[in-house]
């Protein structure tokens, strides 16, 4: 839902790397503010060196009235940016930037990382896209997907071996053993959504695990369901690898449950661990039940530290007449 106060700006940047995770948390920020936003994807060179004066990647004035990046790549094109433009351009930077805070007029980042200032907002997890009109859109679009399945319908994210999490052969087979568990004990079904992380051979592997359980399992062919799996379950299930998709889950205000994949690193602990001791997550061991318990709203209040900030360097900016000049 966009912040109804919204921002009196007329043109919006979004700059990131082509990773779904970050552009999406900045579209996400992006639409809750109620703006319009152009997307600028980096690539990974030296940014800053390539911004002038060739303008690279469509970075060149007029200079945008806000610009939102997410990752560590897009924090040179910020602080050049707002440089560029005097410090018209209003900033806001999502993730930590390994810099300091008053480099941007907002940072917004998850409590795991330690940055704190005037100027950060801190959320519990990242930001998304997940709305409940884009909720209530994905249902009705999808419901014909699992017409005939049994309910309760327990939606399950896949994901796969990161940096630190690995996802073998063996934990794909004890994650389908937990959920033929799930289906059996609820006298549900399964709707089932694969990353690319998850990777061909465990996807086969999974798809094996699970035959003879009522199921809907995403082939890759046409549009991802993935919003309508977030839409019309009764209970998510969801990888402990991703951060996205744990925050878009727990953005349902559904039951959701994390299988800990092996390697889970200790911010990933913490993070895992900070949704559970809230009420929006339990551990998956084969068990779902229903409990009632808040959805994370981090995109819609992150929105609004934004408008205020943004309000408030406004305010800086007035004259002793009361004119309002550009930052």
């Amino acid at each position: 839902m966009a912040v109804k106060a919204g921002l009196p700006v007329s043109s919006c940047w979004i700059a990131t790397e082509a990773l779904k995770g970050l552009q999406n948390q900045a579209i996400g920020l992006a639409q809750a503010l109620g703006v319009s936003y152009v997307v600028k994807e980096m690539k990974k060179t030296n940014l800053v060196r390539k911004l002038f004066p060739s303008g690279d990647h469509g970075l060149k004035p007029p200079w945008p009235d806000v610009l939102i990046t997410c990752g560590r790549q897009s924090v040179p094109v910020s602080m050049a940016v707002r440089d560029a433009s005097k410090n018209h351009t209003f900033t806001v930077h999502i993730q930590d930037p390994l810099t300091e805070p008053d480099s941007f007029d907002v940072v917004i980042l998850p409590e795991h990382d330690k940055l704190r200032g005037e100027n950060v907002f801190v959320t519990q997890g990242a930001l998304t896209l997940v709305t409940e009109e884009k909720l209530a859109a994905a249902a009705e679009q999808f419901k014909p997907l699992f017409k005939g399945l049994p309910q309760p319908l327990i939606s399950v994210l896949v994901g796969g071996k990161n940096r630190h999490q690995s996802f073998s052969v063996a934990s794909v087979r004890d994650f389908a053993e937990k959920l033929r568990m799930a289906a059996a004990n609820t006298g549900g079904a399964l709707a089932v959504t694969a990353s690319r992380r998850t990777g061909e051979k465990n996807e086969a592997v999974l798809r094996q695990e699970l035959t003879g359980v009522p199921s809907y399992i995403w082939d890759g062919q046409g549009e991802n369901p993935y919003f309508g799996l977030l839409a019309l379950a009764r209970a998510i299930v969801v990888t402990s690898d991703s951060v996205c998709m744990i925050s878009e889950a727990c953005s349902t205000g559904k039951p959701v449950y994390i299988y800990e994949l092996p390697g889970l690193g200790k911010r990933h602990q913490q993070f895992c661990n900070s949704f559970i001791k809230s009420g929006r997550a339990r551990l998956f061991t084969g068990s779902v039940e229903e409990w009632n318990c808040p959805p994370l709203e981090d995109t819609r209040k992150a929105a609004e530290f934004v408008v205020q900030r943004y309000t408030a360097k406004l305010n800086r900016c007035e004259d002793r007449n009361g004119v309002f000049f550009r930052f």
